[in-house]
C-alpha cells in the first residue's frame, strides 16, 4: 500500500455563503491505503469535509493538500484530472434510470474514451465483483436498494480511484446489505490499496469494524483509535453475496484496471 501522504488539511476553515464557519482550523494528515470512518451528528460538517476533499467546495481559509499538490489554486481543468483519481459514493445512489445497470457502471470509462471492448471486459469483471452481473441489462430502478447502492459502487470503483469517499452509503440499508456494502469496500481497500473515508451515523458499524474514526463535532475533527493495515471486524460476518474466487481474481481485476491508462 502506498505509504505517501494522500489528504492534507492544514488550519482549513469552510463556510457556505452567509453562514457561519461549518469547520474551522482543522489540521491533518491521512495517508495513502487508509480507511477512516466519518462520524459526527446531522449538521456537523460531514458532508462538508467530504466536499472539501473532492474539490466540491474551496476552503475559505486554509490549504488543502492531495498526492502532495495544493489544490487553493488549481485551475478548473487542474481540479478535473485531480479527480479523475478519486471517486464518491452517495446515499441516493444517484443512478441514471435511462441508463441499464451495464451503462451505468460503463459511463465513467466512456467519458474517459476507454474502447468498448475493455469496457465489455471491465464492467462485466466488476459487477460480478459486486454480485450483479446477472442484473447488466437491467434498469436500476428495477432493483432492491441494496442492489442500486452496489451498482453505485461499482461506478466509482470502476477506474479503481487512490481515494474514495462515501457520504452514508449505508444509511438507507438494512444489516445485512450495510455489511455485504462493507465487505466490499473492506475488499477494495486490501487489494487496491484505495484511502477510503465512510461517512456513517452507525455506531454499530464503527463497533463492528474497528478502523479509526474521524469525528466532526463543534466545527472541528479529532481522531480516535490508529490507522492499521489490517482491521478485523469484532462480530463475524456472513457475506451471502458471490465469495471472491481467490486472490488472483482481484489481481487480474487490478491488472486491467491498469491498462485503462492506456486505453
Amino acid at each position: 500500500m502506498e505509504e505517501k501522504t494522500a489528504i492534507s488539511f492544514a488550519n482549513v476553515a469552510a463556510r457556505y455563503d452567509g453562514t457561519d464557519e461549518i469547520l474551522t482550523n482543522v489540521s491533518f494528515n491521512i495517508r495513502g491505503g487508509a480507511f477512516y470512518f466519518l462520524s459526527g451528528v446531522s449538521g456537523a460538517g460531514k458532508t462538508t469535509l467530504l466536499r472539501l476533499i473532492y474539490q466540491l467546495h474551496k476552503p475559505s481559509r486554509g490549504q488543502i493538500k492531495l498526492f502532495g499538490k495544493t489544490t487553493n489554486d488549481m485551475t478548473r481543468d487542474e481540479i478535473c484530472n485531480l479527480r479523475k483519481k478519486m471517486a464518491i459514493v452517495f446515499q441516493e445512489y444517484s443512478l441514471l434510470s435511462h441508463l441499464s445497470v451495464f451503462d451505468n457502471v460503463a459511463l465513467p470509462l466512456r467519458v474517459r474514451g476507454v474502447s468498448e471492448d475493455k469496457i465489455k471486459k471491465l464492467v462485466s469483471k466488476v459487477l460480478d465483483w459486486v454480485g450483479l452481473g446477472k442484473y447488466a441489462d437491467a434498469n436500476p430502478k428495477c432493483l432492491a436498494g441494496g442492489q442500486q447502492q452496489r451498482v453505485s459502487v461499482a461506478r466509482a470503483i470502476i477506474v479503481q480511484p487512490s481515494i474514495l469517499l462515501a457520504d452514508e452509503p449505508t444509511g438507507n440499508l438494512d444489516d445485512e446489505n450495510a455489511s455485504r456494502l462493507m465487505e466490499l469496500f473492506i475488499q477494495m481497500n486490501k487489494m487496491f490499496g484505495t484511502t477510503i473515508i465512510l461517512a456513517t451515523h452507525s455506531t454499530k458499524l464503527m463497533d463492528t469494524y474497528k478502523f479509526p474514526i474521524i469525528r466532526v463535532e463543534n466545527h472541528r475533527v479529532a481522531f480516535t483509535g490508529t490507522a492499521t493495515d489490517d482491521v478485523t471486524p469484532q462480530t463475524k460476518k456472513v457475506w451471502r453475496g458471490p465469495k471472491p474466487q481467490s486472490q488472483n481474481y482481484f489481481t487480474e481485476l487490478s491488472k486491467q484496471f491498469d491498462d485503462i491508462g492506456n486505453a
